[in-house]
């Protein structure tokens, strides 16, 4: 399927590895100019080159910039003036107990998985708007409806992305814009590679028991019972980007695998 993406310039937040970078290459791969971003020039460069081995003749540059904070920001924006589409994909997240969880730690995650998409969006709504025609995507999590009682503050910022998107999408009617959230679930990220590979090491099994036992006990849930690929959330993602979507404006899409047990 064409999705239509070839002269659209599309920004992607912290894209140089993960869900993020998976994206970037899957847009790039439609034929989009994307932009990835990093917080150093040294992860920036080798990701434009991983992007660039995969896919010949790719329109790619990459900022190196924090997005995390306002200065990051503006430095982002002021490369990169105007875009087509927008993908605040930047996240962190700590497993920790409520009572130990700081006043900077709580300040230091809303700014990085929500202030960051704030920021950029302020700036380029309005482009959008003067063009008719934008799309803004925000990488949730089903953490948004299932709080993770283990890290309450990274599932409160992803209830925040999707109320956040819904907004704005409200702001969005009668034109060409859409802005819609993902809620992506487990996720065979390098983070969760590395997790896989330290639990299996510690109990002395297998990386695959060690997946097993976790929708067995954590997300038991889950009808796909596996990680799902950063690939296969990228693909909605792209989708979402692309003028095809063009019906889709205000919502929370799901790529959890069948967890979320509720039909709406």
């Amino acid at each position: 399927m064409n999705l239509l993406l070839e002269g659209k310039k599309a920004l992607v937040t912290g894209s140089t590895a993960g869900i993020g970078f998976a994206i970037a290459r899957t847009m790039a791969g439609e034929g989009a100019s994307v932009v990835i971003t990093g917080r150093t020039q040294n992860r920036v460069e080798a990701a434009l080159k991983r992007i660039q081995k995969d896919i010949r003749d790719a329109k790619v540059s990459g900022i190196a910039a924090d997005l995390a904070t306002a200065r990051g920001c503006a430095k982002c924006i002021e490369a990169m003036p105007v875009i087509d589409v927008l993908v605040n994909n930047l996240g962190m997240y700590e497993p920790k107990p409520f009572e130990k969880i700081t006043d900077d730690e709580w300040h230091a995650i809303i700014e990085t998985n929500f202030m960051s998409g704030v920021r950029l969006c302020r700036r380029y709504l309005p482009g959008m708007n003067t063009a008719n025609w934008g799309r803004i995507i925000f990488i949730s999590s089903e953490s948004a409806v299932n709080i993770p009682v283990e890290m309450i503050h990274y599932g409160v910022t992803k209830t925040m992305q999707v109320a956040l998107a819904r907004g704005l999408a409200e702001m969005t009617s009668g034109t060409g814009i859409t802005v819609n959230s993902i809620l992506a679930g487990p996720t065979r990220s390098e983070g969760v590679e590395q997790f896989i590979a330290d639990v299996a090491r510690t109990r002395g099994i297998t990386p695959a028991e060690v997946e097993k036992n976790f929708f067995k006990t954590v997300r038991p849930s889950s009808l796909l019972q596996r990680f799902a690929t950063i690939e296969e959330v990228a693909a909605l993602v792209a989708f979402v980007a692309s003028p095809l979507s063009s019906a889709t404006n205000g919502a929370a899409l799901r790529a959890e695998g069948g967890l979320l047990r509720s039909i709406l």
